[in-house]
């Protein structure tokens, strides 16, 4: 089955498109770009939700749910915020079809049925929660509100690709409200922490902390802070953004509170969000030309056991091995997979699993049973081994941090020899045409530079990187002065 997939070298973007559909993780749908989400692809998914949802609750956040219809005058309310997502929009004018009298068998909109003032299907959720959380606020001790809410957006695209760029996606959307600047601040920077933390610690995918330029920030907001994640083929991919939204949202849905010193405040707020865009990011970050590479802590099967047999007898007997281990190993948090399925050959399993990237395979043949051991073939390396059957669980313990561990390794490393430094602009286009990767530049800081630059070489300043060394210098394109480089690359 792997064989099928095109190799990275020869066509990185064939072979994201076929791994996402031959991993069976999700395929386009009826609708044009939308996809389904197949549940190999939503038991991933899945994984990270949980995780996220239980960082979010560790760190004093709630779930709600909130309509996925805005009202047009309340989305139009946040200027900056409305112009950043109107050429996105899907719009709801009607609510009510009707027989065609030309067509028995078929349905027109009914003219009758207009809407007298039009929905936006949700883009993005600030304009409903604000509005809401105006009944919500009326004095310090409401605050803070701390709230987030997974949910599905909608935002119009031409050019789709599954996972990375579709019209309707799954995502996790927080909006607080607080009294204080220094509050909406310190929490903007926790969630970009928290995300960071959740990329690095369970996707094993190192990602560059910063800030986002003003052309680059979210609309609505007075800073984005955002984590920047590093692909296989040297593109840049922002993998989850957290912003300070300042005191707009509120001034602009008139969200006021009664402070201790009894005046009157408006409220100030952060939102952030990560979406199943990091689906992409994981696959692209770890994967190889056999198909999927998953790190153990988002593996919705961990291990898989195989029998290989010939008769019902040899299954028999293999069966109580495989079923005891994989018991001692559900016992000690491993998830495990027992497939004695007998309308598959175990070659046709082992091609199978390899591409849906389940971190170990362990093989028990008759000859196994006889010797007391496994055969036990890690996914990321392709190694095999033979393991005694009574160290298969603390072998396999352990080989599920290395492989989290070295899964992070590797990709880290590859990360930092793909950041160059550059002085000119000459050097600039080289390094972006024959390594790709971050280009760490002096900029002049003025958004006309930022613009010629993409223009010239499609190349966006991903982030300012919060832990950059202050270090003036002459821009990389108009030679004027620099107080710090930022990172520019390609990205998706």
């Amino acid at each position: 089955m792997s064989k099928k997939l095109t190799k990275r070298s020869e066509d990185y973007s064939k072979w994201y498109n076929e791994l996402v559909v031959k991993a069976d993780l999700a395929e386009n749908s009826a609708v044009r770009g939308c996809m389904v989400i197949k549940p190999y692809g939503f038991a991933i998914w899945e994984k990270m939700q949980a995780q996220l949802d239980k960082m979010f609750k560790e760190t004093g956040h709630q779930n709600a749910y909130f309509p996925l219809f805005v009202p047009k005058h309340l989305f139009e309310a946040e200027e900056k915020n409305a112009e950043g997502f109107a050429k996105e929009c899907a719009v709801v004018t009607h609510y009510r079809l009707k027989t065609d009298p030309n067509d028995k068998s078929k349905l027109i909109v009914d003219p009758e049925a207009k809407l007298e003032e039009e929905l936006v299907v949700r883009p993005t959720s600030e304009a409903i929660i604000w509005n809401t959380y105006k009944n919500w606020i009326q004095s310090y001790r409401d605050l803070p509100i701390k709230i987030n809410q997974w949910a599905n957006v909608v935002r119009w695209e031409m050019r789709t690709r599954l996972f990375l760029r579709t019209s309707e996606f799954l995502w996790q959307e927080g909006h607080t409200a607080h009294a204080t600047k220094q509050e909406a601040l310190e929490e903007t920077e926790l969630m970009n922490n928290i995300y960071a933390e959740f990329a690095e610690k369970f996707m094993a995918m190192p990602v560059i902390k910063g800030s986002k330029t003003e052309s680059e920030r979210f609309a609505g907001a007075v800073e984005t802070y955002c984590i920047e994640a590093m692909m296989q083929d040297g593109k840049a991919l922002q993998a989850g953004t957290s912003h300070f939204l300042g005191q707009n949202f509120a001034k602009a849905f008139d969200v006021k509170f009664t402070s201790k010193e009894g005046k009157l405040e408006n409220v100030w707020a952060t939102s952030w969000g990560v979406s199943t865009r990091l689906m992409g990011a994981l696959i692209m970050t770890h994967s190889d030309d056999n198909g999927l590479v998953l790190p153990p802590n988002l593996a919705p099967t961990q291990v898989v056991i195989v029998p290989i047999y010939k008769g019902e007898g040899q299954l028999e007997e293999i069966s109580k091995v495989a079923n005891k281990l994989a018991d001692d190993l559900k016992e000690a948090g491993i998830s495990v997979k027992y497939d004695d399925r007998d309308t598959q050959k175990p070659g046709w399993k082992f091609a199978q699993y390899e591409l849906q990237g389940v971190p170990v395979r362990l093989a028990i043949g008759p000859k196994d049973l006889e010797k007391g051991s496994v055969e036990l073939a890690r996914r990321d390396t392709l190694a095999k081994e033979f393991v005694n059957q009574t160290e298969v669980v603390e072998k396999v313990k352990h080989l599920m941090v290395e492989m989290q561990d070295t899964l992070f390794d590797k990709a880290f490393n590859f990360r930092n020899e793909h950041i160059t430094e550059v002085d000119s602009f000459d050097e600039f286009k080289k390094v972006l045409k024959e390594k790709g990767g971050f280009i760490s530049a002096h900029w002049d800081g003025t958004a006309e530079t930022e613009n010629k630059i993409k223009g010239l070489t499609k190349a966006t300043i991903r982030c300012i990187p919060f832990n950059s060394e202050k270090e003036s210098g002459s821009c990389v394109l108009t030679g004027k002065p620099s107080e710090q480089r930022v990172l520019f690359a390609k990205a998706y």
